[in-house]
């Protein structure tokens, strides 16, 4: 086969500069770096000087032929138009026909781009591997120009720079109205801690969206490891009493003993029933939307079974401080400025679930099977296992959240209303496909974050809370409905 000559290769200068920079190189002694500088100036700018003539040429060769299939495709439209056949036949032709056409017109300009490419790579081989700033920034343009679609981007960005927009009106309007600043830190800090305890639920629930599947009971989890750390952590002798029994007191206790045993009890009754409701999923195939839903209303019922609808009462105090007060940063122009403490499990929550998601084999088993649990299991992914283990570890998430959540509110068996549906739609927002198989970490925790400043903005606002409904409605069906487009469009 004969070797294809290279541009550089005809170039005669260019390659005698070359060869005597490669034979300095080679030498190795400190006093030609000057002159090896001076080579390389001179090569890289007789190469650039070349390399425009070469792609010049490439360019105007490939527009040509781009006109001309251009010119083709149009032809074998107007043939496939007046030719006698079925309308399916004649549709799927022109499908066929227009596939074609946009393939040979990307690899022409393929071709384009790889020849600026081969201009920037020898200029990078001249200068021995070192990078250039303004040809980066050329390789990065190019590559937006050539990757870009405007359909593609609203499809993956639309919704997030509506959002966007709907902030920038908040922040415009905010002032405005006579409500104030919304951008200071101290709402932005009020923002990060209502977020903060959101994020548990939402990082269990994104894992089993990333399976394909969903959870009803979160807000009932959440009821039921608040009002076990409530019941733990309350001062002095319970309000309620418990299925009947005699109302305890843990005060005696010291604190951390207390602490422990809230968080212990917390996650344990809630793993236990996520892995109640994973078994029948794993087991039986049942779709976790029953499965969850069942688990939901057996919580339900034995929590109001239990305790009456009685709130379980305050924490401690102390103990309220100690774990959900904020610190204080100081005073910024003549305003208090605290930091939730609350923000930092939620930090290492994100960091744990980071790990487990991308650098271990069960994270990759995760992806695995939420993408296809048939290739999975054929590939020797047990998925029974992966699947109870993914509604173990949302378990455990929830348990931790569900501590977390007595140090924000009082709580009582309708703690968590509706928060299996904020952590939902915070991950679709966030990209976790319901398709399965597709999402990130930082997906779910964008969208918990989002939908949070969203609530925040419009009562911020003053608006009504049943239209804040409205606009999340608004923004879940959009987030699915583009997700469904995309995964359409893979198809």
């Amino acid at each position: 086969m004969r070797k294809e000559i290279k541009y550089y290769e005809r170039d005669q200068e260019l390659v005698l500069l070359t060869e005597k920079i490669n034979e300095l190189r080679e030498k190795n002694e400190k006093g030609h770096d000057s002159q090896i500088r001076s080579l390389v100036k001179e090569a890289v700018k007789r190469n650039n000087l070349i390399g425009k003539e070469y792609i010049s040429r490439i360019i105007a060769d490939q527009k040509e032929l781009i006109s001309m299939l251009k010119s083709g495709h149009r032809q074998k439209l107007d043939k496939l138009k007046n030719e006698k056949i079925s309308a399916s036949e004649k549709k799927m032709a022109i499908f066929d026909a227009k596939n074609k056409y946009v393939s040979t017109v990307d690899k022409a300009r393929d071709v384009m781009t790889e020849a600026m490419l081969e201009v920037i790579q020898k200029n990078r081989t001249i200068r021995d591997g070192k990078a250039n700033l303004l040809e980066n920034l050329f390789l990065f343009l190019l590559s937006f120009k050539n990757n870009f679609r405007i359909s593609r981007f609203l499809l993956s960005s639309g919704l997030y720079l509506a959002i966007l927009i709907f902030f920038i009106i908040c922040i415009i309007v905010a002032p405005l109205s006579g409500n104030g600043n919304l951008l200071t830190l101290p709402n932005i800090f009020a923002i990060l801690e209502q977020s903060s305890v959101r994020i548990f639920y939402a990082l269990g629930v994104a894992s089993l969206i990333l399976l394909s599947g969903t959870d009803l009971s979160v807000g009932r989890m959440v009821a039921l490891g608040a009002i076990t750390t409530g019941l733990i952590l309350h001062p002095g002798q319970n309000v309620v009493s418990l299925f009947g029994a005699a109302p305890w007191d843990f005060s005696a206790l010291p604190t951390l003993v207390r602490l422990l045993m809230a968080l212990f009890l917390s996650v344990f009754f809630c793993l236990l029933f996520s892995v109640f409701s994973g078994f029948f999923t794993a087991k039986l195939k049942i779709h976790p939307f029953i499965s969850t839903l069942a688990t939901q209303l057996i919580i339900y019922g034995l929590l109001f079974f239990g305790t009456n609808g009685t709130p379980v009462g305050s924490i401690d105090s102390s103990i309220k401080d100690l774990i959900g007060g904020p610190w204080v940063l100081g005073v910024f122009d003549g305003e208090l400025i605290t930091f939730p403490k609350l923000i930092v499990p939620a930090v290492i929550a994100v960091a744990i679930a980071w790990f487990i998601w991308n650098k271990t084999v069960f994270g990759k088993n995760m992806y695995a099977v939420g993408g296809n649990p048939e290739a999975a299991s054929v590939s020797g992914i047990n998925v029974f296992r992966v699947t109870i283990a993914v509604f173990a570890m949302a378990g455990i998430f929830y348990g931790c959240g569900a501590f977390l959540e007595v140090f924000r509110a009082n709580a009582s068996a309708g703690t968590g209303q509706g928060y299996e549906l904020d952590a939902i739609a915070a991950c679709v927002v966030g990209g976790i496909s319901f398709n399965g198989g597709i999402g990130k970490i930082s997906g779910a925790v964008a969208g918990v974050i989002i939908f949070t400043a969203l609530t925040y903005c419009l009562s911020f606002l003053g608006i009504d809370t049943n239209l804040q409904f409205v606009f999340k409605g608004i923004i879940i069906i959009t987030a699915v409905a583009l997700d469904r487009m995309k995964y359409i469009k893979r198809k």
